[in-house]
Protein backbone atom coordinates (compact mmCIF):
# COMPACT_ATOMS: atom_id res chain seq x y z
CA UNK A 1 0.00 0.00 0.00
CA UNK A 2 1.64 3.67 -1.13
CA UNK A 3 2.41 5.95 1.88
CA UNK A 4 -0.36 8.87 1.75
CA UNK A 5 1.98 12.11 1.90
CA UNK A 6 1.52 14.77 3.91
CA UNK A 7 -0.05 17.91 2.02
CA UNK A 8 2.37 20.21 3.05
CA UNK A 9 4.77 18.65 0.73
CA UNK A 10 2.29 19.13 -1.95
CA UNK A 11 2.53 22.68 -2.86
CA UNK A 12 3.63 24.19 -6.07
CA UNK A 13 6.27 27.20 -4.87
CA UNK A 14 7.94 27.37 -1.21
CA UNK A 15 10.36 30.61 0.32
CA UNK A 16 13.12 29.21 2.30
CA UNK A 17 14.80 31.56 4.49
CA UNK A 18 17.56 31.68 7.01
CA UNK A 19 16.84 33.40 10.04
CA UNK A 20 19.23 36.45 10.25
CA UNK A 21 21.57 37.21 13.20
CA UNK A 22 21.30 33.85 14.98
CA UNK A 23 25.00 33.31 16.68
CA UNK A 24 25.00 29.69 16.74
CA UNK A 25 23.69 27.28 14.46
CA UNK A 26 21.40 28.23 11.76
CA UNK A 27 17.15 28.35 11.91
CA UNK A 28 15.37 27.91 8.45
CA UNK A 29 11.38 28.95 8.07
CA UNK A 30 10.00 27.49 4.67
CA UNK A 31 6.64 29.05 3.26
CA UNK A 32 3.99 27.90 1.41
CA UNK A 33 2.98 30.28 -1.89
CA UNK A 34 0.39 31.90 0.18
CA UNK A 35 3.42 32.93 2.77
CA UNK A 36 2.29 30.26 5.29
CA UNK A 37 4.65 28.76 7.61
CA UNK A 38 4.64 25.56 6.40
CA UNK A 39 8.55 23.71 7.67
CA UNK A 40 10.98 25.01 9.87
CA UNK A 41 14.55 23.63 10.63
CA UNK A 42 16.97 23.83 13.06
CA UNK A 43 20.85 23.43 12.53
CA UNK A 44 22.51 22.70 15.29
CA UNK A 45 26.31 24.61 15.86
CA UNK A 46 29.10 22.23 16.53
CA UNK A 47 28.17 18.67 15.55
CA UNK A 48 30.70 16.75 14.02
CA UNK A 49 28.12 14.73 12.13
CA UNK A 50 25.28 17.08 10.30
CA UNK A 51 21.67 16.35 11.45
CA UNK A 52 18.67 18.58 10.43
CA UNK A 53 15.29 18.20 11.55
CA UNK A 54 12.22 19.42 10.15
CA UNK A 55 9.02 19.96 12.23
CA UNK A 56 5.62 21.77 11.37
CA UNK A 57 6.15 24.77 13.38
CA UNK A 58 8.62 26.92 15.26
CA UNK A 59 7.68 25.12 18.39
CA UNK A 60 8.96 22.06 17.30
CA UNK A 61 5.85 19.91 18.50
CA UNK A 62 5.84 17.50 15.31
CA UNK A 63 8.84 16.40 13.32
CA UNK A 64 8.23 15.47 9.59
CA UNK A 65 11.53 14.96 8.02
CA UNK A 66 15.12 14.02 9.69
CA UNK A 67 18.35 14.94 7.05
CA UNK A 68 21.66 13.02 8.35
CA UNK A 69 25.10 11.75 7.21
CA UNK A 70 27.19 9.00 9.03
CA UNK A 71 30.28 11.08 7.95
CA UNK A 72 31.86 13.58 10.09
CA UNK A 73 32.46 16.98 7.81
CA UNK A 74 33.10 16.17 4.61
CA UNK A 75 32.30 18.08 1.75
CA UNK A 76 31.12 14.72 -0.77
CA UNK A 77 28.92 13.73 2.26
CA UNK A 78 25.62 11.65 1.19
CA UNK A 79 22.52 12.64 3.47
CA UNK A 80 20.28 10.49 4.23
CA UNK A 81 16.35 11.28 4.29
CA UNK A 82 14.01 9.84 6.91
CA UNK A 83 9.90 10.87 6.84
CA UNK A 84 9.82 10.88 10.45
CA UNK A 85 6.08 10.20 10.42
CA UNK A 86 5.64 7.31 8.96
CA UNK A 87 9.64 5.81 9.51
CA UNK A 88 10.10 5.97 5.93
CA UNK A 89 13.52 6.24 4.69
CA UNK A 90 13.48 8.09 1.30
CA UNK A 91 16.39 7.99 -0.13
CA UNK A 92 19.40 10.43 -0.23
CA UNK A 93 21.61 13.17 -1.65
CA UNK A 94 24.99 13.43 -2.34
CA UNK A 95 27.37 16.57 -2.97
CA UNK A 96 29.75 15.93 -5.65
CA UNK A 97 32.47 17.19 -3.68
CA UNK A 98 35.38 18.01 -6.14
CA UNK A 99 32.54 18.96 -9.04
CA UNK A 100 31.22 21.55 -5.83
CA UNK A 101 33.99 23.72 -5.70
CA UNK A 102 33.55 24.97 -9.07
CA UNK A 103 29.54 24.41 -9.69
CA UNK A 104 27.18 23.14 -7.15
CA UNK A 105 26.34 19.78 -7.54
CA UNK A 106 24.10 17.08 -5.53
CA UNK A 107 22.79 13.77 -6.78
CA UNK A 108 19.23 12.24 -5.50
CA UNK A 109 19.78 8.69 -5.02
CA UNK A 110 16.67 6.11 -4.50
CA UNK A 111 16.27 3.38 -1.33
CA UNK A 112 18.89 1.13 -3.20
CA UNK A 113 21.41 3.97 -3.54
CA UNK A 114 20.64 4.18 -7.36
CA UNK A 115 20.77 7.42 -9.16
CA UNK A 116 17.30 9.03 -9.78
CA UNK A 117 18.54 12.87 -10.45
CA UNK A 118 20.48 15.92 -10.08
CA UNK A 119 20.97 18.78 -8.63
CA UNK A 120 23.29 21.51 -10.67
CA UNK A 121 23.38 25.29 -10.86
CA UNK A 122 22.24 26.45 -14.11
CA UNK A 123 24.83 28.27 -15.32
CA UNK A 124 28.67 27.55 -15.17
CA UNK A 125 29.99 31.13 -15.72
CA UNK A 126 27.58 32.13 -13.24
CA UNK A 127 28.50 29.62 -10.53
CA UNK A 128 32.10 30.78 -11.05
CA UNK A 129 30.91 34.68 -10.85
CA UNK A 130 28.72 34.03 -7.56
CA UNK A 131 31.64 32.36 -5.69
CA UNK A 132 33.97 35.78 -6.68
CA UNK A 133 31.18 38.40 -6.32
CA UNK A 134 28.95 36.66 -3.80
CA UNK A 135 26.51 39.12 -4.64
CA UNK A 136 25.29 37.50 -7.57
CA UNK A 137 22.51 34.97 -6.96
CA UNK A 138 22.67 31.33 -7.95
CA UNK A 139 20.24 29.50 -10.00
CA UNK A 140 19.60 25.94 -10.07
CA UNK A 141 17.66 22.98 -11.70
CA UNK A 142 17.10 19.63 -10.33
CA UNK A 143 17.02 17.00 -13.34
CA UNK A 144 15.37 13.43 -13.82
CA UNK A 145 15.08 11.63 -17.09
CA UNK A 146 16.85 14.53 -18.82
CA UNK A 147 14.43 17.04 -18.33
CA UNK A 148 13.87 19.59 -15.57
CA UNK A 149 11.77 18.83 -12.63
CA UNK A 150 12.24 21.77 -10.63
CA UNK A 151 13.90 25.20 -10.73
CA UNK A 152 15.76 26.90 -7.77
CA UNK A 153 16.50 30.54 -7.28
CA UNK A 154 18.26 32.46 -4.76
CA UNK A 155 17.56 35.93 -4.28
CA UNK A 156 19.75 38.71 -4.32
CA UNK A 157 19.74 39.81 -0.68
CA UNK A 158 22.95 40.74 1.32
CA UNK A 159 21.83 39.77 4.70
CA UNK A 160 19.29 37.41 4.51
CA UNK A 161 19.78 34.25 2.53
CA UNK A 162 16.48 32.82 0.37
CA UNK A 163 15.32 30.25 -2.06
CA UNK A 164 12.61 29.96 -3.72
CA UNK A 165 11.91 26.59 -5.09
CA UNK A 166 9.24 25.83 -7.94
CA UNK A 167 8.24 22.28 -8.47
CA UNK A 168 6.50 20.94 -11.82
CA UNK A 169 3.39 19.02 -11.76
CA UNK A 170 4.15 15.11 -11.06
CA UNK A 171 8.25 15.89 -10.61
CA UNK A 172 9.15 11.95 -10.96
CA UNK A 173 11.64 12.52 -7.31
CA UNK A 174 9.57 12.19 -3.94
CA UNK A 175 9.00 15.86 -2.93
CA UNK A 176 10.17 15.34 0.63
CA UNK A 177 13.87 14.79 -1.15
CA UNK A 178 13.06 17.86 -3.24
CA UNK A 179 12.76 20.25 -0.25
CA UNK A 180 15.28 18.20 1.55
CA UNK A 181 17.93 19.52 -0.93
CA UNK A 182 16.86 22.88 -0.50
CA UNK A 183 17.35 22.96 3.69
CA UNK A 184 20.74 21.26 2.85
CA UNK A 185 21.59 24.34 0.28
CA UNK A 186 20.56 26.61 2.89
CA UNK A 187 22.59 25.00 5.39
CA UNK A 188 25.87 24.60 3.48
CA UNK A 189 26.00 27.87 1.51
CA UNK A 190 25.10 29.49 4.60
CA UNK A 191 28.39 28.03 6.25
CA UNK A 192 30.47 28.64 3.08
CA UNK A 193 29.42 31.97 1.91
Amino acid sequence: MPVEINPVFLHKKYLFRKKFLKLFGAEFYVYDESKHLVFYSKQKAFKLKEDFRIYSNENQTKELLRIKTPEIFDIGATYSVFDTSNSENIGAIKRQAIKSFFKDEWIFLSNDKAEIGKLTEKSTTGALLSRIIRLIPQQYVILANNRIIAKIRRHFNPFILKYTLEINPEPIIDRRLLISAVILLCGIEGREG
